[in-house]
């Protein structure tokens, strides 16, 4: 009987009622084809990995994150709700000791998904490792996160929710934005005034092979880490780096996954993209699987491996390796750059014009935050979009400070006569959401 090192939790959550269209890439296959991998490898046969079920989130889980326009109903199936608990389940597992690991491999995924909602873009409508971190934040007290984005995709949802979060490090490990969608997570990205440097983006060349990704891991990735401290790592465990995904132009491979996955070791994986859906995940999750465990993963390979043909050139390699010694040199100089680049301002402005591309919805946003030096300030969102939806949120959060509420609850007063179909107050604090 082999025996897993590190009791290890697995939700599986296909959605079989939830597609885009039957065709398209993000749809249930991209699961069935991996449990019908790890019921024929036996990984439930090994002593300590075991299948959890998952549960659904509330409507209050999704608004500690989110201002969904019109409303959480419109944004969301019932497979959204499950894939988003199938992520918590494991993170309550995790911090009760149920078990040391957890992997959710749920769909549909979550990462593009930002604080604010009118629909679907990049495959996600609600951000389910950021609706399973706040839940855990609420309920556990969990304060410092780490969320490592290995997505080949930029994480450009998880990005906004935390880009004004100090208590949270963001690092997204992606195809250069130049040619991959969605055409973000530059080095030059790096938080809101009050959390300048805690996000962390390390935008690769496309053709990088395993020796760069697991360089960056070794030489980027674990120096910020130790540097931070978190409490809890979760990794956005997307998988379409493959060499035979579709959609995109790196060369990782299924052995690579699993050791970036022991490098990287972290407490909870959230499956996000990936679309070989026969020739890479199986074998990928299966790999991901068993290094979380802790069990010998140096038997699998999937079909179509060829080291040299997927071998990265040595021009990637001298492009890997600049990419990643500036990112450590930013983060290094983080406080430094803020103290430079956010001055004596009292509060910022960020304008934006997001795309819906799935849902085809174009979005005008703007916020504002507070300043401050004592707690991570207050947040305005006016976002309005073609749909006819104008919304105004407001975002108080955990440990406002005195004059950073009565900032919020004067903007909230204020918007009162304003144009806005929909007033949202969000207090972290309290742990109340107010509607008008």
């Amino acid at each position: 009987m082999i025996k897993a090192d590190r009791k290890t939790g697995l939700v599986f959550f296909p959605a079989f009622d939830w597609a885009i269209d039957p065709t398209h890439p993000e749809r249930e296959e991209r699961l069935l084809y991996t449990q019908d991998q790890v019921l024929e490898e036996g990984l439930f046969d090994i002593e300590g990995i075991t299948e959890l079920k998952p549960s659904l989130v509330t409507h209050e889980d999704i608004r500690r994150v989110h201002f969904c326009a019109p409303d959480i109903e419109s944004v969301t199936t019932e497979s959204h709700l499950i894939s988003a608990g199938g992520a918590v389940t494991v993170g309550e597992a995790v911090m009760s000791g149920a078990v040391e690991k957890g992997f959710a491999l749920v769909r549909p995924p979550g990462h593009h998904a930002m604080r604010v909602v009118h629909g679907n873009r990049g495959f996600c409508n609600i951000n389910i490792e950021a609706i399973m971190i706040e839940n855990l934040r609420a309920k556990h007290g969990v304060r410092r996160v780490a969320i490592v984005d290995t997505d080949c995709h930029h994480g450009d949802g998880t990005q906004d929710i935390y880009w004004h979060d100090p208590d949270t490090l963001f690092i997204s490990i992606h195809q250069d934005g130049r040619t991959l969608y969605p055409g973000t997570g530059f080095m030059e990205e790096l938080g809101g005034p009050n959390a300048l440097g805690t996000t962390v983006n390390i935008p690769l060349p496309p053709l990088t092979s395993d020796a760069g990704y697991l360089w960056i891991i070794e030489n980027v990735v674990m120096p910020i880490l130790a540097d931070f401290e978190p409490e809890l790592v979760v990794n956005s465990a997307g998988q379409d780096n493959h060499f035979s995904d579709p959609l995109t132009n790196m060369n990782f491979s299924a052995q690579g996954y699993a050791a970036l996955t022991t490098m990287l070791n972290p407490d909870i994986a959230v499956l996000e993209g990936g679309y070989s859906i026969e020739g890479a995940l199986p074998y990928v999750n299966t790999g991901i699987i068993l290094a979380l465990a802790g069990v010998d993963y140096s038997g699998i390979q999937e079909p179509g491996f060829d080291a040299a043909r997927i071998a990265e050139p040595s021009h990637v390699s001298a492009e890997v390796r600049k990419v990643g010694r500036a990112v450590l040199a930013t983060w290094r100089n983080r406080e430094a750059l803020r103290a430079k680049l956010v001055g004596n301002h009292t509060s910022v402005r960020r304008r934006r014009n997001i795309v819906y591309d799935t849902d085809m919805i174009y979005e005008m946003q703007i916020d504002e935050v507070t300043v401050c030096s004592k707690c991570q300030g207050a947040l305005k969102v006016d976002s309005s979009c073609d749909t006819g939806a104008h919304l105004l949120g407001v975002h108080i959060p955990r440990g406002v400070c005195p004059a950073c509420r009565a900032k919020a609850e004067a903007w909230f007063d204020a918007a009162k006569s304003g144009p806005y179909t929909l007033r949202t107050l969000k207090d972290l604090d309290t742990g109340t959401f107010f509607d008008a």
